[in-house]
């Protein structure tokens, strides 16, 4: 029998085991949807989980349900805004709550949140994106289709919330609150009408209101006993105990919600009066280990909140902040801060927000025998604010690191003398109507040293003299220096004001002196890795850190300057002086003028860092520069004209550029564009120093290119997408010119052609004994075209020339020429010649001057390039039988030597006849 009981037990614990394993496979799909169908059902916005896991073990005898990568979604007015999500939720609840419709409410036992993020928004027409609730019509839900739907039953004996951020942004009244790091967790069980719940929170809050930071991450605990009342919608603090820095605060009351509006009834106090309280008011980084500093005197704070909450109401307040001559010496510091008086009231006495104001009776501390002084009112804090405040003082600063632990790094120094008095209102500063301020009074400091990660080297303020008037601040003094860098200002600011208060630019003039200036000294080192800009090929390598400027955006500010020496990268300005604009981070110049490279340089143009890559645009006119130095100097010069290593001399040029900056405010070469207008007075090149023109003497061997003549040479350039285009020129060399055109590229690739119209007498001896023996003037001025086409690198050209073809057509034209003049000297004998015989035969008979008329005919045809007869048929012939031209040619000239031979030869002897007629 015991057997059988025993058998009996154990069949029911595994059928237990087995629905406990099985359960959540039939179950999970069914809880997923009615927690989605719930939720839902019950707000305008969309709720939605990646995953739900069910178990009945880990929390047994309750049911665990498990919800992943949590969205809550907003709908119109702030459609697709994240309104909360989440990593995780855990729900705790029994296990018949699985076996609900539906329809039937769910009581959940336990909640747990990880990773929460509640997002809440009101915009300028305070509109809230936590008002998701449904109204109801008639007694249902304006969007539900299912009368017996309803909401969730909320019966919670725990809770919590790990790792939560929650951000509250109010367009409309100015106030954005953010909680980090949050942790709260809370027992107790909110089924029953009256409870008590137990809570632990902690976090780090910041509190922005009207553009005003007043809390910066500053950590917060909060250890409270609630009473909770929900049959009258109240909540009472019984034992409460808060930390807000380091600063310990009890307090108690309650806060009611009612239909309309709050109650809120709440006072809090210090716990003690030991004035380590007011160091733990300071954040932690700053007053660093407080338990280990000795202090005396006392330290209170003590307030109220009393009133009702609604759309026009905040609750009445006023918190007292007190201290009577304490002080406060740190163990490891040499120095004490003593007689601190601290007087100060935070009210409001109507409830209307505007009303709020800050009264300090009396602020002031020593530290040695300096002392410092400041009273102030502050009405209408949420409204239009009034100020009326004095401050005075002497301070050596040096002292305030050696009495408080400042940040590391903030070693101040130097004499402060301060007596300024001030009364303003906000709207005026708004609407820019300084003349209703008060401000008035001197500010002195002398000897003053500030360090900085963000400045390379201290600044040291010498001497620095300001005097408040009531519409403007005037610099009277301010002398100092950074590194190699010295300054000497003055000026005036005309609103500081606007830009202490109501973020509004520096606006004002100032005249600057300085004998050094060197631009590096205002560079700043970041870790942002190795240089990412474009660099060319010939540029220098990266390093492990980029330096960078940044033009203020604050400043709206006129610079009249004077520099004896400015420093620039690897160049150094003389004489420099000019205006300086500065608007929207970008720095305009005019009429700026320098001495550099043995010239003068001016300027005018602006530079740029309001977008992600800086920029500029400049007109440049540089007068009488060294054309070496510029080489040597201007990496920029370097690439638009390389040819220029091999001048020596001076140049005057007008350049027109622009184009990004690199981190360093070098010009970034690749995306220059521009143009140079350069006029040349040198008188000596070095050939060997260039390749090109190395070459080229290679190529044209009758140019020598040191003997080129570039005085008052004039050359345009327009270099624009890393290639230089040159507008065609004229050089001269020796009695002829040279037309050069073409481009480079930025990487110095050659793409040129230089078109030279050379005299016949350049081209070698053979031309030149041709032209000897024509021995004609005219042929002086005869010239030959000859081209060269350039391509390749600047250090090594590939140069093509047509010289070869330009002397074979020259040789056979001065070729044509002597055949003429031989053809023509030819014609002008045989013509003297027939003269003579024509003459001498006037009285002769008639068979004499038959033969005669016979010779001149002969000679005529031969001179013309016919012949007799018989020579005629014999040329036919021949050039009938080789059908050639220059056969026929070369007949034709045999058959004139032939005859001028028999013209200009030997006498034939006489025959009988001739004989005979020689007596008669």
């Amino acid at each position: 029998m015991k057997n059988k009981v025993l058998k009996v037990i154990g069949g029911i614990l595994l059928i237990v085991v087995l629905l406990l394993i099985a359960t959540p496979f039939f179950l999970k799909g069914k809880i997923a949807d009615i927690i989605k169908n719930k939720v839902n059902s019950s707000i305008n916005a969309s709720f939605d989980f990646s995953d739900a896991d069910l178990t009945l073990f880990s929390s047994f005898p309750y049911a665990r349900v498990t919800m992943k990568d949590i969205t809550l979604i907003n709908r119109a007015p702030f459609e697709g805004d994240t309104l909360f999500a989440a990593k995780g939720v855990a729900l705790n609840m029994s296990v018949k709550e699985l076996l609900k419709d539906a329809s039937e409410p769910i009581i959940l036992k336990s909640l747990k949140v990880d990773g929460g993020r509640l997002n809440i928004k009101v915009d300028k027409e305070e509109n809230a994106n936590y008002d998701i609730a449904l109204e109801e019509t008639g007694g249902q839900e304006t969007v539900s289709a299912n009368p017996s739907q309803s909401q969730f039953t909320l019966s919670l004996e725990s809770y919590e919330i790990k790792d939560a951020i929650i951000q509250y942004g109010d367009a409309s009244t100015g106030i954005f609150l953010t909680v980090e790091e949050m942790n709260h967790m809370g027992t107790g069980d909110l089924s029953l009408a009256t409870s008590e719940l137990d809570t632990e929170t902690s976090g780090r809050v910041s509190f922005v209101m009207d553009s005003t930071q007043y809390l910066n991450r500053n950590p917060v605990k909060l250890k409270a006993l609630i009473g909770i009342d929900l049959k009258e919608n109240k909540y009472t603090f019984l034992e409460n105990e808060a930390l807000v820095n380091q600063l310990p605060l009890v307090f108690d009351g309650f806060v009611k919600l009612n239909e309309d509006n709050q109650e809120v009834d709440i006072s809090f106090k210090t716990p003690s009066s030991d004035f380590k309280n007011f160091l733990a008011v300071i954040p932690e980084v700053y007053s660093k280990n407080i338990e280990k500093v000795t202090t005396t005197g006392n330290f209170t704070v003590q307030g109220e909140f009393k009133g009702v909450v609604d759309e026009k109401h905040i609750p009445k307040f006023k918190i007292d902040i007190n201290s009577e001559n304490a002080s406060f010496k740190y163990p490891d510091l040499p120095k004490s801060v003593r007689n601190v008086f601290i007087d100060t009231e935070i009210s409001n006495t109507t409830g209307i927000t505007e009303d709020t104001f800050i009264d300090i009776r009396r602020l002031s501390f020593m530290i040695d025998e300096d002392k410092f002084n400041m009273v102030a009112k502050i009405r209408d804090l949420m409204g239009n604010t009034k100020v009326d405040a004095q401050v005075d003082g002497k301070m050596n600063l040096a002292n305030i690191s050696k009495a408080y632990p400042v940040p590391s790094g903030m070693d101040l120094k130097g004499i402060l003398n301060a007596d300024i008095a001030t009364a303003f209102d906000m709207a005026s500063i708004e609407r820019k109507e300084y003349a209703k301020t008060r401000t008035k009074g001197t500010l002195l400091l002398k000897d003053f040293e500030y360090k900085s990660d963000e400045i390379p080297s201290p600044v040291i303020l010498q001497s620095t003299a300001v005097s408040f008037n009531p519409t403007t601040v005037s610099l009277t003094e301010l002398k100092g220096k950074t590194g190699n860098t010295d300054f000497d200002a003055t000026g005036t600011i005309d609103n500081l004001l606007g830009f202490m208060f109501n973020n509004e630019k520096v606006e004002g003039r100032f005249n600057l002196k300085s004998n050094v200036f060197d631009i590096s000294d205002f560079m700043v080192a970041t870790d942002e890795g190795e240089n990412k800009g474009e660099e060319l090929a010939a540029s220098s390598s990266s390093v492990p850190s980029e330096e960078k400027i940044k033009i203020p955006s604050f400043l709206d500010c006129t610079i009249n300057a004077s520099a004896n020496t400015v420093v620039y990268d690897n160049l150094r300005l003389k004489d420099v002086k000019g205006t300086l604009k500065i608007k929207d981070e970008t720095a305009t110049l005019s009429n700026m003028s320098s001495s550099l490279f043995n010239g003068i340089l001016a300027v005018n143009g602006e530079v740029s860092t309001k977008g992600k890559t800086p920029t500029f645009a400049m007109d440049l006119g540089m007068n009488n520069f060294s054309i070496a130095e510029t080489f040597n100097g201007l990496e920029m010069f370097r690439t638009l004209a390389p040819i220029a290593k091999i001048l020596h001399g001076a140049m005057n040029s007008e350049v027109r550029i622009s184009g990004n900056l690199k981190d360093d405010f070098t010009p970034n070469l690749l995306s220059v564009t521009g143009s140079i207008l350069a006029e040349l007075m040198t008188s000596k090149i070095d050939a060997k120093d260039a390749p090109l023109l190395s070459a080229l003497d290679g190529k044209l061997n009758f140019l020598d290119l040191e003997n080129l003549n570039l005085k008052n040479l004039k050359t345009d350039l327009n270099f624009e997408d890393g290639v230089v285009k040159v507008k065609p020129f004229t050089l001269n060399y020796k009695d002829f010119a040279i037309d050069v055109a073409g481009s480079h590229s930025f990487d110095q690739e050659l793409n040129y052609r230089a078109t030279i119209q050379v005299p016949a007498k350049y081209l070698g001896k053979e031309v030149e004994q041709l032209m000897a023996r024509i021995n004609e003037s005219s042929l002086e001025e005869l010239t030959v075209p000859v081209t060269a086409t350039i391509g390749g690198a600047y250090t090594n050209p590939k140069i093509s020339t047509d010289l070869a073809s330009g002397i074979k057509n020259i040789t056979a034209q001065l070729v044509e020429i002597e055949k003429q003049k031989l053809i023509n000297k030819g014609k002008d004998k045989a013509k003297d010649v027939i003269g003579d015989i024509l003459a001498k035969n006037q009285k002769k008979t008639d068979s004499t001057k038959k033969e005669n008329a016979e010779k001149v005919k002969d000679v005529l045809g031969g001179i013309l390039g016919g012949t007799t007869k018989k020579n005629d048929t014999v040329t036919k012939k021949d050039s009938v039988e080789t059908g050639s031209r220059e056969a026929q040619k070369e007949a034709q000239k045999e058959a004139a030597k032939k005859i001028l031979g028999g013209l200009f030869g030997k006498k034939k002897e006489p025959t009988e006849e001739t004989k005979k007629d020689s007596v008669n």
